[in-house]
């Protein structure tokens, strides 16, 4: 099968009351942690990349590992660009392949970023790849991604149609709760999604797909795994999967898994290297590393998003 926008997806999970795991990609034991997951469990794909991705590994050797995998699988696979930040970033990834970008204007002023995302859409539509659009900003870090939990804002309702309607978007990420990175609260601060919000923006949107940023867990026993190993992190709390589960039941189509993964895979290297001290064969600790990311993602799509057997 080769590799397929989301269109299809979207609306097959819209309808199917489940949201489709986008998984961030950096290296190829990643890409096969996630993919092998998918295909024991007849899961369909979003794989993503971000811009800090596309410098560590280079574009050209991403889009060919995906492809490998996408002939190893038979999975339909989504590839997407995660947080592209201006229209040169979107054009270089349509041109380069990519079936779906994400054009991210919500740093702009409300029209602003209407123009920049309908300029995107224009380029992309005409070369039939698809686009998400962002209203709202979400606070923490993710790769160039840095916003302050002051300069954090929900997405408002009554902007949506205007905004859907004037851009094109095929689908739209929101700020109702999530937020980038491992560390989403502060101490004791409960994880909280607004609902209301998704409710509404459901109401005026009937149909159209929504997209969660900012949706790892964050699972504590990887943090301690790390912690255990030489590791100096924090207390995190992430969103719990109740909430993420919930909201997939909805009109979020898309659901955003990174800092997870990287736990997973950290978890892995620092736990085999800490009993095998002299070891310096990759292979040998990236196995581990990979097979956390593979047993992570199961669980993810199974208990989570609900995508299993529908590819």
């Amino acid at each position: 099968m080769p590799i397929v926008t989301s269109k299809e997806m979207f609306k097959k999970a819209y309808d199917g009351g489940y949201a489709i795991g986008a998984f961030n990609v950096n290296n190829m034991e990643i890409i096969q942690g996630i993919t092998e997951a998918a295909k024991e469990v007849g899961a369909p794909l979003i794989l993503q990349v971000s811009a800090g991705a596309r410098k560590y590994a280079k574009h050209v050797y991403l889009m060919k590992l995906i492809e490998a995998a996408e002939a190893d699988t038979g999975l339909p696979i989504c590839v997407h660009l995660d947080h592209g930040e201006d229209f040169e970033v979107c054009k270089s990834c349509i041109d380069g392949g990519f079936t779906s970008v994400m054009i991210d204007g919500s740093k702009h002023a409300f029209l602003e970023n209407i123009r920049l995302t309908r300029q995107v859409v224009e380029y992309a539509h005409d070369r039939g790849v698809v686009v998400e659009g962002e209203l709202g900003k979400l606070a923490g870090i993710e790769d160039d991604v840095n916003v302050s939990d002051e300069d954090s804002s929900f997405t408002q309702p009554d902007e949506v149609e205007e905004f859907v309607t004037k851009t094109g978007v095929d689908s739209l990420a929101i700020a109702i709760g999530t937020s980038h990175g491992a560390y989403k609260f502060k101490p004791g601060q409960k994880p909280r999604l607004r609902f209301d919000i998704l409710e509404e923006i459901q109401r005026r949107l009937p149909g159209f797909p929504i997209v969660l940023h900012g949706a790892s867990s964050v699972i504590p026993e990887l943090v301690e795994i790390i912690n255990h190993n030489g590791g100096a992190m924090p207390d995190a709390i992430g969103i719990p999967e109740e909430m993420l589960r919930q909201a997939a039941k909805m009109a979020v189509c898309k659901i955003n898994i990174d800092s997870d993964l990287r736990l997973a895979m950290t978890a892995g290297i620092r736990q085999y290297l800490a009993k095998n001290p002299a070891e310096f064969d990759p292979r040998k600790y990236l196995t581990p590393a990979r097979d956390n990311i593979r047993a992570l993602v199961k669980n993810k799509i199974v208990n989570v998003l609900g995508s299993d057997g529908k590819a």
